[in-house]
């Protein structure tokens, strides 16, 4: 099959979709697709991948990645009928427009990966005009939407609130699994929060959590990595200093080998989101072994029922009361923990097996067949 994907943008720091859409093309590849990833230049890589063809910014706000380019190419490659099924990643830019505009106009098969963009927190914060991008530009491009791609059952009811009747293939994103270096004893554990400093995260009930216990636990520290988004990290640094607190390091972003050492140097991984269509990063942390404290914000229940992690209500006190029964546990508790979540990872998340279930839903799509056990008609 010759396959399209698009998503706005990819980096070499190897996040979020930059990793996940990335490692999804990588799979399709290896299962025998043609594969093209159609994304913007919105950050500067030494060596994006050979599938990867790249497109220029035009005028007009960067938020919406304007590229006349890019949408020449989705009309050129369409009306040649040189592509069998396109798939877009997110919503809310113009490159998510011009595919389904493309697959509208040609007939072309279209999936969607909202990825959290239609969480009924994505939905209502952000910038005011998604209220007029919605009615006047979004929606429109998605009356054609073959099937919906929703990384977890969260975001599959998400799709459904939104009113959408397709149907919904609910397949995890996939993870890698790292090999580990033996764990160096230390007088110091380490608490990790990693990801985008951005308010949807939940660090400012992290931080006023980590103050009711950090006395009662002097032998751990709070680490908080990741790249500041709109000032955001700077407003949690003064946060940090109103609230006097102790043992806390901002370290920035993190990236490739870096950030998986940070995974494996941490005790336990904290991640209090309002919102996540996935939480990719808490995958990335079981997968090196480390237990998991989430929000039900982001869809990991199993971190309950695989005995990885706890799987809390939003707010302080919820968190504050968890990590104070978490910093208690014992090295070889949360050790057993972590390799629970590490095997879990393993036997459920390996990208061989989302690869070939995304394979398997794009052939149904466009040949017809057996509905795959894991697409929803209702």
């Amino acid at each position: 099959m010759r396959i399209i994907q698009t998503v706005a943008s990819i980096s070499e720091e190897a996040a979020g979709p930059s990793y996940s859409v990335v490692r999804l093309c990588e799979s399709l590849i290896a299962e025998g697709e043609d594969t093209t990833l159609a994304v913007l230049d919105w950050t500067p890589m030494t060596s994006p991948p050979q599938f990867v063809k790249m497109f220029s910014l035009g005028a007009g706000p960067r938020r919406l990645g304007r590229s006349p380019g890019m949408r020449q190419w989705f009309d050129e490659v369409g009306r040649s009928q040189a592509v069998d099924l396109i798939h877009n990643h997110g919503l809310w830019m113009m490159p998510n427009v011009y595919s389904g505009s493309a697959a509208k106009r040609f007939k072309i098969p279209l999936v969607i990966s909202p990825r959290g963009t239609l969480s009924d927190w994505a939905f209502h914060h952000g910038s005011s005009l998604k209220r007029l991008f919605w009615p006047l530009v979004q929606r429109p491009a998605l009356t054609t939407v073959s099937c919906f791609h929703a990384t977890s059952e969260a975001e599959y009811e998400a799709i459904r609130r939104r009113g959408f009747h397709t149907p919904v293939a609910v397949i995890p994103n996939g993870i890698d699994i790292p090999v580990l270096d033996p764990k160096r004893p230390g007088s110091c554990r380490t608490l990790l929060f990693l990801g985008r400093l951005h308010p949807s995260k939940g660090l400012e009930l992290l931080l006023p959590a980590w103050r009711a216990v950090q006395d009662h636990y002097p032998e751990w520290r709070l680490v908080i990595a990741g790249p500041d988004r709109d000032g955001y990290g700077m407003k949690m640094r003064k946060l940090a200093d109103d609230l006097g607190l102790t043992r806390i390091e901002f370290v920035g972003a993190l990236m490739g080998q870096d950030k998986w050492t940070a995974y494996q140097a941490a005790d336990l991984f904290v991640l209090p989101s309002y919102s996540e269509n996935f939480g990719m990063t808490v995958a990335e942390a079981l997968a090196s072994g480390v237990p998991a404290v989430v929000s039900k914000g982001a869809p990991w229940k199993g971190l309950e029922e695989k005995k990885a992690g706890w799987w809390i209500d939003l707010g302080i006190d919820p968190l504050a009361s968890c990590l104070d029964n978490a910093l208690s546990q014992s090295p070889d508790v949360l050790g057993a923990m972590g390799q629970r979540g590490r095997e879990w990872m393993q036997a459920e998340f390996s990208w061989k097996g989302i690869g070939g279930m995304m394979t398997e839903t794009y052939a149904w799509i466009i040949k017809g067949g057996e509905t795959p056990a894991w697409v929803r008609l209702e």
